[in-house]
């Protein structure tokens, strides 16, 4: 497995995760923009958010795309510089995982994937919650511009701390039900390693068993 990086493969790293950003960046604008003008043109409500609100509902798309898919990126890249034992490591280590979601059922399935997309369902559970409440204080008839828009706010926070407290919650009783994970990914390596020494052993010695047969019949 490859250990030591050279300042080319450093800065190849930093240009794929660079590059990654940009992708999720554009993505990001791709959602953010339109999604902020059709709003405006909709609610009311939203029009008579201040510019910084409206910034802001842009950031929350932007943001998350950059980061995740610059994360992406630089992964693609240290995959792409493994070789050997660490490669099989990999392999080995895809295959568990693709076995143990095939196992599972519909249901397991759903709680596994929101285990391991907990920050976006968190996300996509405050975009929505604001949506709604935005579109049922929109259409209160009763209300001036001004009483909605402090009653968006009031909603924006108490669902911004029903989320926190919830995803507080769901770590606590993660970490409270799941053992504790040890980190053997080195003796996996170790073991890589060796099984791949030993499989290189064999291959000499059957090569040099096919060329003592080939010397004996050539006497």
């Amino acid at each position: 497995m490859k250990l030591d990086l050279t300042p080319e493969q450093l800065a190849a790293h930093d240009a794929a995760t660079l590059r990654g950003g940009i992708e999720g960046s554009l993505v990001g604008a791709a959602i953010g923009f339109p999604l902020s003008y059709l709003m405006y043109k909709k609610l009311p409500i939203y029009r008579a958010m201040p510019a910084s609100l409206k910034a802001l509902g842009v950031i929350v798309c932007i943001a998350p795309a950059f980061a995740i898919q610059a994360e992406r990126r630089g992964l693609e890249y240290d995959r792409s510089q493994w070789t050997d034992a660490g490669v099989r490591l990999l392999d080995e280590h895809e295959v568990k995982l693709e076995e143990h979601w095939e196992s599972l059922t519909a249901k397991q399935k759903i709680i596994d994937w929101a285990n391991r997309h907990e920050y976006s369902v968190i996300l996509g559970g405050w975009v929505a919650s604001i949506g709604v409440a935005g579109t049922i204080i929109s259409r209160d008839k009763l209300q001036t511009t001004s009483q909605k828009v402090v009653q968006a706010r009031m909603w924006a926070q108490a669902l911004t701390i029903g989320l926190i407290l919830s995803a507080a919650a769901l770590k606590a009783r993660q970490n409270s039900t799941q053992p504790k994970v040890v980190d053997h990914s080195w003796r996996e390596v170790l073991e890589q390693q060796e099984r791949a020494r030993l499989e290189d052993e064999a291959r000499l010695k059957q090569v040099a068993s096919a060329e003592a047969r080939r010397a004996a019949q050539a006497l």
